[in-house]
């Protein structure tokens, strides 16, 4: 499946958080993270997730896909990051 996460926590977690997801998932844009990832996966990702945040001021947002092909993604402005160069 293909997924898109998004996260706003406090500043004391946002690196925990980034250098967590990076071991799993490709950096496309500050707080924003996607790619093709299996549901066991993905499932691993949501408890080292829950590990590092607090629940009681952080927040975390999965979008999921299918498949990449069934999510059109647009970009104004500069794109930090091209997925079609990532090797």
């Amino acid at each position: 499946m293909y997924v898109v996460i998004v996260y706003d926590v406090e500043q004391a977690r946002v690196s925990k958080v980034c250098q967590f997801l990076r071991q799993h998932l490709f950096w496309v844009q500050r707080s924003v993270f996607e790619g093709d990832i299996s549901e066991g996966r993905l499932e691993k990702v949501k408890a080292g997730l829950r590990r590092i945040i607090n629940p009681r001021y952080d927040s975390i947002y999965i979008y999921k896909a299918r498949e990449r092909r069934w999510l059109d993604r647009e970009v104004l402005g500069v794109e930090a990051v091209p997925l079609d160069q990532v090797i």
